[in-house]
């Protein structure tokens, strides 16, 4: 087989495949105004699988979304903003309020413990994270509430899960 012939089809072959690993970390999920509640706001079909949920929040307003879970799965949901003023000067009661409700009800809000430094390079953008959670998974789904908290309008990302795949999304 000739040279060219080799290295066509290995062309090909990687454009068929299209993009693998970290291109497609971190799959971005864009909350809107119509997101106002969990069950409004989309369905990430399996939480083990990353993904940034965007929301942008003032006093008042809430966005929310889900997350399904299977049991014994972990689930690790995260909360960070740009580490750019003036969001990253606010105080802790400034920035956004996640609440996380499980399967039976019950409610765990973040506890704004941290503000660590992370470089997003796929994106180029500066992060803090804010507040990191984990736990073992109950089966079925868990809603995510984001509630702004300062009259300006607070752009925040939720970092769902932690497997580089592919994931689903439904409305």
């Amino acid at each position: 087989m000739p040279t060219w012939v080799a290295v066509l089809a290995l062309a090909v072959g990687a454009l068929a495949l299209g993009p693998i690993g970290p291109a497609q970390a971190h799959q971005p999920v864009q909350l809107t105004s119509a997101d106002r509640t969990p069950s409004q706001g989309p369905l990430l079909v399996d939480g083990t699988v990353s993904f940034a949920v965007y929301a942008t929040v003032r006093k008042g307003a809430t966005r929310g979304f889900r997350v399904g879970m299977r049991e014994g799965q972990r689930l690790d949901i995260q909360l960070l903003v740009n580490d750019r003023p003036p969001v990253n000067r606010f105080t802790n009661a400034q920035l956004p309020l996640v609440t996380i409700i499980d399967p039976a009800g019950r409610r765990t809000s973040l506890v704004i413990d941290e503000r660590t430094a992370f470089f997003e390079p796929y994106s180029q953008t500066a992060y803090l994270y804010l507040s990191r959670w984990s736990t073992t998974a109950r089966s079925g789904t868990y809603q995510v509430i984001i509630t702004g908290r300062d009259r300006s309008k607070v752009p925040a990302v939720i970092g769902v899960g932690y497997r580089e795949v592919p994931g689903a999304v439904r409305d």
